[in-house]
């Protein structure tokens, strides 16, 4: 089993372990929406990815926070972030 530092977390699309800081948080908040937490310390179960165009479109695609959170996730939580 591998060892990681302890503020790594895996991208949900392409699995790589790194720096939290190095990836895009999303948030289940209290009111059942999946939102993009920038301030990385929003209350909530989260899921990281990476901010690179093939991490973001794999997360669509497959519907990966979906999956994740156990909701339907609209693409909407996507705006802005596939620039």
């Amino acid at each position: 089993m591998a060892s990681y530092k302890k503020n790594t977390r895996m991208c949900l699309a392409c699995r790589e372990h790194c720096d939290k800081s190095e990836l895009i948080r999303f948030v289940l908040n209290e009111d059942g929406n999946v939102v993009v937490d920038r301030s990385g310390k929003a209350q909530g179960r989260g899921a990281y990815a990476h901010a690179k165009a093939e991490c973001i479109s794999k997360l669509k695609k497959k519907r990966l926070l979906s999956a994740q959170f156990h909701t339907n996730v609209s693409d909407d939580v996507f705006r802005g972030l596939d620039d």
